[in-house]
């Protein structure tokens, strides 16, 4: 029952607080109650314990004792950075190395060449160079030709085939055999958008040779650049071609 009436007892007394600063002693500042103090005693406890590790390990080293990070660290604004080692590489070893990257793109450029052969196999009338839709030029000899001038009749196919490039019978072809392939719009339009996508694709892979080949003339350029020859820059380089350079003749032996 004494335990009991302790705790009801301590539950019923009035909370011990800390007194605040007196009036007269503001000017100093803050008064340091006790959770700062602990605070402030901890870190002080933490610092000497850790110098007192330091003072240790100090005393236990070897003289002897050597590593390889005392000679590759050095100490930038208090902090230990790893020295970064320098690649020591010859001119000859640069050239060995840019003539592999050189056959690399070659090689890759060479490849999409050939996937852009087999593209072209499969088209009808391609524009590779992207310069528009082909125009079919007409010549007659006067004016009234020129008014009276029928497309289906000058072709010698109905009207409803005057807007195909490709596939478009004559009337005699028509009258003996039917129109091969498919006739129905939607199934037309779906063939339309396939054809579209394979050439967006074709225009893709244009393009991409072009830059690998761009690619395989700077990485060319500056392969010669290594050379101690006098040279003097003619042109400076773009995105669509490399720089070109004008070098001193050497005669060579």
């Amino acid at each position: 029952m004494s335990a009991a009436f302790r705790k009801a007892a301590k539950a019923q007394q009035r909370p011990h607080r800390e007194r605040a600063q007196p009036a007269g002693r503001t000017k100093l500042g803050l008064l340091e109650k006790k959770k700062d103090y602990r605070l402030r005693a901890r870190d002080y406890h933490k610092k000497q314990n850790a110098l007192r590790a330091l003072q240790k390990k100090a005393l236990d080293k070897n003289p002897d004792e050597f590593y390889f990070k005392m000679i590759r660290a050095e100490l930038k604004d208090g902090v230990h950075v790893i020295k970064q080692p320098k690649d020591e590489v010859t001119p000859e070893q640069v050239k060995l190395m840019r003539t592999q990257d050189i056959k690399y793109v070659e090689m890759k450029r060479v490849a999409e060449a050939k996937k852009i052969e087999r593209l072209k196999a499969e088209l009808h009338l391609l524009d590779a160079a992207g310069s528009g839709a082909g125009r079919h030029l007409f010549f007659v000899d006067t004016e009234r030709e020129v008014q009276e001038f029928d497309i289906a009749t000058h072709l010698d196919t109905v009207p409803e085939l005057v807007d195909r490039v490709y596939n478009r019978p004559t009337i005699a072809t028509l009258q003996r055999e039917t129109v091969k392939g498919p006739t129905d719009p939607v199934h037309l339009k779906k063939l339309a958008q396939q054809r579209k996508n394979q050439y967006d694709l074709l225009r893709q892979r244009i393009e991409r040779e072009k830059a690998m080949f761009v690619i395989t003339q700077k990485i060319q350029t500056r392969k010669d650049l290594l050379d101690k020859t006098h040279k003097v820059k003619v042109k400076k380089e773009t995105t669509t071609g490399p720089a070109i350079y004008k070098f001193k003749f050497q005669r060579k032996r």
